[in-house]
């Protein structure tokens, strides 16, 4: 029923605190509301966070319990975490949406206009595909 389940080896985007925005694994559960997370290739110091600041990837990684920051920093790596994730749709719209709050007037101006042309572009090319369409069926 449930594709990601908390489990030791997970890896879990942060949401909250100074880390929000950083990947981390799941190196041991505390108990029903917190984990011991540590993130040595994202630059997150091991510590122990609510689940409610977490949201559970797809990714794992093969790790025992309480294993210690470079052994981690190993099985991130043998796993490509880091490649994976920038190649997810969910890195990719973080870093869109990061893009998008950072334009000013003048880019989002362009980026509209930009859209209407495509727009246009689009409209036109169907019309032609529509007009052939209707004469090829005209003459059978």
């Amino acid at each position: 029923m449930y594709q990601r389940l908390v489990q030791i080896g997970r890896v879990v985007y942060l949401t909250k605190g100074p880390d929000a925005g950083k990947l981390a694994v799941i190196v041991d559960i505390v108990d029903g509301n917190r984990a011991l997370i540590d993130g040595p290739c994202s630059g997150v110091a091991r510590k122990v966070v609510n689940f409610k600041s977490l949201q559970l990837t797809k990714f794992d990684v093969k790790i025992r319990h309480s294993m210690r920051t470079g052994n981690v920093k190993k099985a991130w790596e043998e796993a490509k975490v880091s490649e994976g994730w920038g190649k997810s749709l969910w890195a990719k719209k973080i870093a869109q949406r990061a893009l998008q709050s950072n334009m000013n007037d003048f880019d989002r101006f362009k980026l509209m206009k930009a859209k209407q042309m495509r727009s246009r572009i689009i409209r036109t090319e169907m019309g032609k595909l529509k007009k052939t369409q209707k004469k090829t069926t005209a003459k059978k």
